[in-house]
């Protein structure tokens, strides 16, 4: 049988991850099936195995897009020079990456359980890979004395928490900017590891 015209992989493919990360997103994994994801682009549910081997692929290939496109942007910055510059940077980079997604957010921090162990082992690793930066830039913070943290990887854990933690309730057009935000939050930081 023929493809049906305008069902081109390049153009349905990224529609079936729009589709699934708007429905995980605000309805869970588990609320949502394959035909729900097929409806919302207009495909036939047989047709989205064209695209994705099942909903776990699915799951773990927007979690691993949002985590490659992460590192890829953090890792494209220009680096400063001192701990403190790069905490900064850091920091807002944070702020700033994360608002601007907050479906692929919500779905890399609160879906992680409906991974498969192997997915999960993945998403982990890139996880930790992202969490390894904060921590080099704090080990090097103490290492200078501009930061007093007596567990850099708590600090880090503890750092990313509350950055991310923006994401559950700013809301644009509200009474801060992103950039007020992103100030206040900064010195927040500050004041967490000491400097």
């Amino acid at each position: 049988m023929a493809r049906k015209t305008g069902s081109h992989s390049e153009i349905t493919g990224p529609k079936v991850r729009a589709a699934a990360l708007n429905l995980f997103a605000h309805h869970g994994f588990a609320a949502v099936s394959m035909r729900q994801i097929a409806s919302e682009v207009g495909v036939q549910a047989g047709a989205l195995y064209l695209y994705t081997k099942d909903k776990q692929s699915l799951l773990f290939d927007l979690m691993r897009a949002h985590m490659d496109e992460l590192l890829a942007a953090w890792s494209a910055r220009p680096q400063r020079a001192t701990p403190l510059e790069q905490l900064e940077d850091f920091a807002r980079f944070h702020i700033q990456f994360h608002l601007d997604r907050p479906d692929a957010v919500f779905i890399a921090y609160m879906e992680l359980r409906n991974l498969s162990e192997d997915n999960f082992a993945a998403i982990e690793a890139l996880r930790r890979q992202y969490e390894q930066q904060l921590e080099q830039i704090l080990e090097a913070g103490r290492a200078a004395g501009v930061m007093s943290v007596p567990d850099t990887r708590l600090a880090t854990m503890a750092v990313i928490a509350m950055l991310t933690g923006v994401n559950t309730w700013y809301r644009e057009g509200g009474r801060l900017s992103q950039e007020a935000v992103a100030d206040i939050y900064w010195d927040m930081v500050r004041g967490a590891v000491g400097a």
